[in-house]
């Protein structure tokens, strides 16, 4: 386990979903198979990038001389693909009572995720969606872009610097970071990137609020 700090405090926490509050690697994993495949791509080699970016940017990494026009026709497709897709998608351990314990909270999903596949995944798992999100359409760059965390904080009211972001990828710590915020990793794809503080899920976590209106997270 990466040595992290024990015991962070944030006025908001930022969520990411696919990887960090619902495991949707079943499906995502079985979508992108099956496009590398017919694009005569490595499939293993694939899934090393697609967590954590909207469709079309993972198809940009992967195929970096395709016109993006035809990236953004082919996630149209795979979006609609994924959003009738619910096989296997379920919450992450402590996911269930993570969000029973911050619903109260400032708090804000942020994720790779257009609204109809986030509604799809958060019902499938059986989890509450959050009433402050940030989607794949409020915003004009994927993570590892920052965009989606500093809307995030703005809708909540709230300084990045005083959030704190939950995250499972590569890109989507990077995004965090890039905004100016603390992140807590969740599970192992996390572990690899030095996370301010790190869960293998979240039954190892501990919520607690403080009277002075700040949120304490402790691993568990």
């Amino acid at each position: 386990m990466p040595a992290t700090t024990p015991v962070l405090t944030a006025r908001a926490l930022l969520l990411d979903m696919d990887g960090t509050i619902v495991n949707s690697d079943a499906v995502v994993e079985r979508c992108w198979r099956d496009w590398a495949v017919e694009h005569g791509l490595d499939p293993e080699e694939a899934l090393k990038v697609v967590h954590g970016r909207q469709g079309y940017a993972t198809m940009a990494v992967l195929l970096p001389d395709r016109p993006m026009e035809q990236n953004y026709a082919d996630n149209r497709v795979l979006l609609a693909r994924e959003t009738a897709d619910t096989d296997g998608v379920v919450p992450v351990e402590g996911a269930p009572a993570f969000l029973a314990a911050i619903a109260g909270l400032p708090h804000a999903l942020v994720t790779s995720a257009d609204e109809a596949l986030a509604t799809a995944r958060m019902n499938a798992a059986g989890l509450p969606m959050p009433e402050v999100r940030v989607t794949a359409e409020c915003v004009g760059a994927s993570k590892p872009d920052p965009e989606g965390f500093l809307k995030g904080a703005a809708e909540l009211g709230h300084d990045p610097a005083d959030c704190v972001a939950f995250e499972d990828s590569e890109a989507g710590i990077t995004a965090a970071r890039a905004a100016g915020m603390r992140v807590v990793g969740v599970g192992p794809r996390a572990a690899a990137f030095a996370p301010d503080l790190y869960v293998p899920d979240l039954t190892h976590l501990t919520v607690t609020a403080r009277a002075d209106g700040t949120i304490e997270l402790s691993v568990a």
